[in-house]
């Protein structure tokens, strides 16, 4: 079908690896399943995707790579191509990958900078069934970012990556799928960047459940919890300790991929929150800043 699918992971670069290895296992849930000198990989136990997170111990806090899905190496090879005719920096080319999982991918940078991978054929792992009050994700749902000329990228996800606008919050929000979820990329205005990432979770109780992980070990909420709008999903958000923004939420809206139609919410408290019970807000979260490491490609 020549677009991305779905979402696979997220590689962070971070200067206190320790740190940020030891949350995703003892607070967020995750399990480690892969390691070298200074990096690690972690899945959830809900999902057979192979890895959801990467980390790399680096100088700097940053972005090294955000993973997406094809079905397909003839959808990977298209992809590569319409990337190429709208103009961006080609990484590395459709190869066999070596790392963790294997598949068949290459990289790019979006205009903006920030390092993008499209694969296929990446080896399935284990999943098990999650029970209700567990606490831990099942799968990362959505991502969030920053850019300078949020159109212009808006356009170039629709356009070249294949995914749809499902809503619109005022003009400066945008809500993307590429699959029947109601959004699986979110785009906003400011300095190109990463604003956070979110995990889905069985259900309120798990996310709630989840929360109470954190609390016990320091880790406060800093929004939420709150239920937003635009895919009606419940959120809450925290920060790990290298300062990268991640959520945890449930119930989000699935929609009919091809027919939905989307609309405009106009932006309010009860908008924003439909509950208006949670600690925090926007202005609680970190505060976007230029990603240090544009237009640089990661090791691995």
């Amino acid at each position: 079908m020549n677009r991305v699918s779905e979402i696979r992971y997220v590689g962070y670069g971070v200067e206190d690896f320790d740190a940020e290895r030891k949350f995703y296992t003892e607070q967020w849930g995750l399990e480690e399943i892969a390691s070298q000198e200074n990096m690690a990989w972690f899945k959830t136990q809900g999902h057979d995707e192979h890895h959801v997170v990467r980390l790399r111990k680096t100088e700097t806090n940053h972005i090294d790579v955000i993973a997406l899905a094809a079905d397909s190496r003839a959808d990977v090879e298209a992809l590569h191509q319409k990337v190429i005719d709208a103009g961006c920096k080609i990484i590395h080319e459709p190869s066999d990958l070596d790392a963790p999982g294997g598949g068949y991918g290459f990289r790019f940078f979006t205009a903006d900078g920030l390092p993008l991978e499209i694969s296929s054929d990446v080896k399935r792992l284990d999943k098990r069934p999650l029970e209700r009050w567990e606490g831990v994700p099942v799968k990362i749902s959505h991502i969030v970012l920053h850019s300078p000329d949020h159109q212009t990228l808006i356009k170039f996800f629709t356009d070249v990556l294949g995914f749809r606008i499902s809503d619109w919050l005022g003009d400066f929000m945008c809500f993307l799928r590429c699959n029947s979820a109601h959004h699986r990329f979110a785009i906003l205005p400011g300095p190109p960047c990463l604003n956070h990432v979110a995990y889905d979770m069985l259900s309120v109780d798990d996310m709630m459940r989840g929360m109470r992980r954190l609390k016990e070990h320091g880790n406060e909420t800093r929004w939420g919890p709150g239920r937003h709008t635009a895919g009606n999903n419940t959120f809450s958000y925290f920060t790990t300790p290298n300062g990268f923004a991640v959520e945890y939420t449930a119930e989000l809206e699935e929609v009919d991929f091809e027919n939905h139609v989307a609309k405009v919410h106009e932006p309010s408290p009860t908008i924003m929150d439909q509950w208006g019970i949670g600690v925090g807000g926007p202005q609680t979260m970190p505060q976007p800043k230029t990603d240090p490491c544009l237009f640089k490609s990661g090791e691995v």
